[in-house]
């Protein structure tokens, strides 16, 4: 227990402040809330925190002996996070192929890919279509008409690379968002780790995303918000990489004094180039594909690039820049803004299939519409037919999805989603006794549904740690804490900006991931500071294990809404704990 929480400070950042005496009078006001602006100490260990070792009490009382002590050490950065992934995958996969239905906008998104790895373009079906599909195994003939979708291909193309490989059937289509959900938490334990300089810290994380009945249910139906997650999670990966390698690489330049402290030095922080950044690169990539999936990866990359630019700008004044936001914009957002059209040119490229179907009426939707309706023009003399055709095509997408404002049974306005407000149902059945699953004994029809509901435990306690993050955040200048309230606030304020727009719960799943890292936190907090006492410790971690014990029965007592099981009426009504829930 002392490692994780000693792990919950060690990577403060605050640094450089004057002593209490001299500091500005809004820090003395402030610390009647908890501002607390830190000690100084070694450059090095600020830019570049150690990890936390479990203590060697531990180790002793457990009867390790220090060779497997050391190997343990070793290998848990790693084991740790595989084995939350292994048992969170084999929960994902099992029976993945049930129900055997087009559940939901599976009945679009299924389809889309199906067309699009065959033909490059989206076509209409027939509406009789999933039942063909379904009776036939996937062996049906692919229309040739051209249908008008609302979403970019990336995500659909990553739904049809495992219709390809499986076929075109209900397991073909959801094995890609299933791998991709499991593959999520591996990263969310290894950035979670990264980000508290704890391994416990960061599979506690992975372990409340994996036991989340969202995250649970999103990962066995092909939808595209499961694979913008991955973008999103994969991006914010590599940045917190890019943050410590550049960070190493300015305290590696920075002077030694007699002591072997390093120091901070101006000249050296102000003028220090980082290099070519290759893990900023590789967000940026993934920043592309996730804006190729869904338009609202655009709000991640703009709050990335905020938040990246902050840390350019907290590493130099650390290091000793006299003037750290010149030196950043010079020699690390500059590099950032240059790889801005990376991101727009690996979107455009999703498009490659729609850009080489024919431009004669037989391509892609709309993909003739500069040689018929939009012919001539001022633009027509600069930009080729296809580049116009696609602007447009673009354009009336925007307009469709901005002006989205049928009424939907499930839909459910953004203020209710951080409490479970309106889940929504995506397959619902009531077989007999004896039939699909239900119990002869039951008496009546059972209830057989796959709900699309955060665990409420989990999410509940995730409202708290929020409220903990800002304040860590505002108060504390903690920024850990200010990265997850970005992750956070990049996926859920922007649509409070479409309140009338017809929206489900279901989006809220690309921030997941950041609320489980605030959960983690929290979890930190609770079991203790540095310096706690054992009696405090103890406490701590008795309460942080009651919450996640609370949080996997309400996992386990949910699981048959998540997976499709038929259960006795009376027992499904008793797991609807509010009305907006049925």
């Amino acid at each position: 227990m002392t490692s994780t929480a000693s792990s919950m400070d060690s990577t403060d950042t605050r640094q450089g402040q004057a002593p209490h005496d001299q500091r500005p009078s809004w820090q003395q006001r402030l610390r009647r809330f908890g501002y607390s602006a830190g000690p100084r100490s070694d450059v090095r260990d600020r830019l570049v925190p150690p990890y936390a070792e479990p203590s060697p009490r531990l180790w002793a009382a457990l009867g390790f002996s220090p060779a497997l002590v050391d190997r343990i050490n070793r290998w848990s950065g790693w084991g740790g996070p595989l084995l939350v992934t292994l048992l969170a995958g084999a929960m994902r996969f099992y029976h993945l192929g049930s129900p055997k239905a087009v559940i939901f906008d599976e009945t679009y998104y299924a389809k889309d890919a199906w067309a699009l790895v065959h033909r490059g373009f989206e076509v209409n079906w027939d509406k009789n279509a999933n039942d063909l599909i379904l009776q036939h195994n996937g062996h049906v003939p692919i229309p040739t008409d051209a249908a008008y979708v609302v979403h970019p291909p990336v995500g659909k193309y990553v739904i049809g690379l495992g219709e390809l490989i499986f076929g075109f059937n209900p397991f073909g289509w959801r094995f890609m968002t299933a791998l991709l959900g499991t593959l999520a938490i591996l990263l969310l334990c290894r950035i979670g780790r990264r980000l508290f300089r704890s391994t416990f810290l960061g599979c506690v994380a992975g372990v409340m995303m994996s036991l989340d009945g969202l995250a649970f249910v999103m990962a066995r139906t092909s939808l595209l918000d499961g694979v913008l997650m991955f973008f999103v999670v994969a991006a914010f990966g590599c940045l917190l990489l890019d943050r410590d390698r550049a960070r190493a690489k300015l305290a590696a330049a920075l002077p030694v004094d007699a002591d072997g402290r390093v120091r901070p030095d101006a000249h050296i922080a102000n003028t220090l180039f980082l290099g070519l950044r290759p893990w900023r690169w590789a967000a940026c990539l993934l920043l592309g594909l996730a804006m190729g999936t869904k338009w609202n990866g655009m709000f991640y990359a703009a709050a990335f690039v905020v938040m990246t630019a902050l840390w350019d700008v907290g590493s130099r004044k650390v290091a000793g820049a006299s003037r750290p936001y010149v030196a950043a914009l010079r020699y690390d957002l500059l590099l950032f803004v240059i790889m801005v059209p990376v991101a727009l040119s690996v979107y455009v490229l999703s498009w490659l299939g729609w850009i080489l179907s024919p431009a004669n009426g037989t391509g892609g939707y709309f993909r003739n519409w500069a040689a018929t309706d939009g012919k001539g023009g001022f633009w027509s003399h600069f930009m080729p037919d296809w580049v116009r055709s696609l602007w447009h095509y673009e354009h009336e997408v925007y307009e469709f999805n901005v002006g989205l404002h049928s009424p939907h049974t499930y839909m459910s306005n953004p203020w209710s989603w951080l409490v479970d407000g309106r889940p929504v149902s995506y397959f619902y059945e009531s077989p007999s006794p004896g039939s699909a699953g239900c119990p002869a004994s039951a008496g009546e029809k059972c209830a057989r549904e796959v709900l699309a509901i955060g665990t409420p435990l989990l999410w509940w306690a995730a409202c708290f740690a929020l409220l903990y993050v800002l304040w860590r955040w505002a108060f504390r200048r903690d920024w850990r804490a200010g990265a997850i309230a970005c992750g956070v606030a990049a996926g859920y304020l922007p649509w409070f900006m479409y309140q009338d727009r017809t929206i489900f719960f279901f989006y809220s799943i690309v921030f997941l991931p950041f609320l489980c890292l605030a959960v983690a936190m929290l979890i930190g907090a609770v079991i203790g500071p540095p310096g706690s006492s054992d009696t405090r410790r103890v406490t701590g971690a008795v309460g942080a294990g009651v919450l996640v014990l609370l949080v996997t029965w309400n996992f386990i007592y949910f699981w048959p809404l998540y997976t499709g099981t038929a259960i006795p009426i009376d027992q499904w009504r008793s797991r609807m704990w509010l009305d907006t829930w049925v």
